[in-house]
């Protein structure tokens, strides 16, 4: 069985939820582990998923154009132990605090890869965050207005550009397709496609929780956005950790005129095709 962290936590999100946000002043704090998106690397590719994965089944070639081309990358040769031992050390700050984000999406591929560590093969999500984790308590990050999410969500995926500042990461190292937001098309199918299924992952979240006893700390978007020193602290005072000071947001907000349009003209859209 795998080692165990000390202290650890789970932040559960779908895109574009604000978790990214809350995770990077979570790690800012130096003693909340590192929440990262440390199950984002698929194994069938060793990449992050790409934007076409989010299109899986969709045949609208007036969608399909603006989307960058997938990338066949490598499937992931190392063994199970390696990974496991690799994400517990990338996801802990030196006071043994371990964090990490799981979205929805990520959830198979993160099944199959403890299904090959011993003991575990026919673990559930549960199980596996158990045997993984300890039974860390989770933080669920949703947002309540899922057309600006999924908006947001269609910028990025055209764009490959996830957030307002990039760093160093998977998902942006191989992103050699980046494109400006300035070329980003809208698109009534592709964002209603990702309204649904971010609906769909809301749901699925939702549904394991009640499914599997858990009751996480529910944190959304509106108010991370309205007070994100202060939703940080009361996720701090969960974890235990309410003598750490909250630091001030460093990222920038992505959303603007053209988001808050693009929104506005899907809605209308929507509404006639009802």
């Amino acid at each position: 069985m795998p080692s165990v962290p000390a202290q650890a936590y789970l932040v559960c999100a779908t895109p574009r939820s604000g978790s990214t946000l809350l995770c990077e002043m979570l790690l800012a704090t130096g003693r909340a582990g590192r929440p990262l998106e440390h199950f984002e690397v698929l194994s069938h590719t060793s990449l992050p998923r790409q934007p076409r994965e989010y299109f899986v089944g969709c045949t609208d070639s007036e969608l399909l154009e603006v989307l960058a081309p997938l990338e066949p990358g490598t499937p992931n040769a190392e063994s199970p132990e390696a990974w496991w031992a690799k994400i517990r050390a990338e996801g802990s700050s030196e006071n043994g605090v371990w964090g990490g984000k799981l979205m929805w999406g990520h959830v198979d591929d993160l099944l199959g890869r403890v299904h090959r560590l011993a003991g575990l093969r026919d673990a559930d999500l549960a199980t596996a965050l158990q045997a993984l984790l300890g039974g860390p308590p989770l933080i669920y990050v949703t947002r309540q207005d899922r057309v600006s999410q999924a908006v947001s969500l269609w910028l990025a995926v055209q764009t490959q550009s996830w957030r307002a500042d990039p760093i160093p990461s998977a998902q942006a190292s191989h992103a050699d397709n980046v494109r400006s937001p300035l070329g980003a098309r809208y698109r009534f199918a592709g964002i209603d496609h990702l309204v649904a299924g971010l609906e769909a992952d809301d749901r699925a979240w939702r549904e394991w929780f009640t499914r599997s006893g858990h009751r996480p700390l529910i944190i959304t978007y509106e108010e991370l956005d309205r007070g994100p020193q202060e939703t940080v602290g009361r996720v701090l005072g969960e974890l235990g950790l309410g003598d750490v000071e909250p630091p001030t947001p460093a990222l920038h907000r992505q959303r603007d005129v053209r988001s808050a349009e693009w929104a506005r003209r899907y809605r209308i859209e929507r509404e006639r095709a009802a």
